[in-house]
């Protein structure tokens, strides 16, 4: 990457736990950030050290949740406008040129959000038509006073008022190395989200789950497009509804045993997914 790349007025945010293996490529692939704001939630590899390396500065937070660890780390930021990135996430040279070229007139103007596109690699390669996988849109360019992050354990996103502007370059997900380490992600994702559901109260409709794989799965293979990515595409599709159901039936068991959720914890912080 050109390290003599223009300054902007913005600070790059990037929340992490152990994140010593993703973290360098995050914060190198916006050199024109002026901050690079890195929240840790106590990693315990080199997380850290890598990223004061590569010219973060670190700010050490207990971990809240993700909605409400990335509305803690826009108040530590320098400046009032935020690029929000996940470590295992980087932009691509396109798209910093397009934002270089960009963002001075976008951070000039009463514009809330910028709305960036994201292409993830699936079993070692970049998934070309799948919809949540190839050409996914998400809001991450921010001015904190017209934006915030939903209040959630996961799945959170931006909820804004006012204008936003969409970039054509793509950034890139480096989603999972293996299907192994999908899974052990997406079995916190899906304990993340039933307890948000049990803080609400949410009906459990057991009904629903005969259905639920079966039109996840329908949804995102043919709808989705993930059918024109071949094997990968059928397997991203088939581990799509599966989650969809498995938090379903894990939110069951909260409620018909309600002590799973505490031997559900314990478990998850031996294997360190728990925080």
């Amino acid at each position: 990457m050109n390290q003599t790349c223009t300054t902007l007025p913005i600070t790059l945010v990037v929340i992490t736990y152990n994140e010593a293996a993703n973290i360098a490529r995050c914060l190198d692939s916006a050199p024109f950030a002026a901050e690079k704001l890195v929240i840790d939630s106590g990693s315990e590899d080199d997380t850290v050290a890598v990223a004061l390396s590569h010219g973060a500065k670190i700010v050490h937070q207990p971990w809240l949740g993700f909605g409400a660890q990335r509305n803690f780390a826009a108040t530590q930021a320098s400046h009032d406008w935020l690029l929000c990135l996940d470590a295992d996430e980087a932009l691509t040279p396109e798209l910093v040129a397009e934002l270089v070229s960009k963002l001075p007139t976008l951070m000039k103007s009463d514009t809330a959000v910028g709305v960036l596109i994201r292409s993830a690699e699936f079993m070692g390669k970049r998934m070309r038509w799948y919809r949540l996988m190839a050409r996914e849109q998400k809001a991450r360019i921010y001015h904190r006073e017209r934006a915030r992050w939903t209040d959630v354990r996961v799945h959170e996103s931006l909820k804004y008022s006012g204008t936003a502007t969409t970039f054509r370059a793509p950034f890139i997900h480096y989603l999972n190395p293996t299907l192994i380490h999908h899974e052990l992600k997406y079995l916190r994702y899906a304990e993340l989200k039933a307890r948000d559901w049990h803080d609400k109260q949410r009906s459990i409709r057991p009904y629903e789950w005969p259905f639920v794989f079966i039109a996840t799965f329908i949804k995102d293979y043919f709808f989705r497009l993930a059918v024109l990515d071949g094997w990968r595409g059928f397997a991203a599709a088939w581990m799509a509804a599966n989650y969809a159901l498995y938090k379903r039936l894990r939110y069951f068991e909260m409620h018909v045993y309600p002590r799973s959720i505490e031997l559900a914890n314990q478990e998850l912080k031996a294997k360190r997914l728990e925080r």
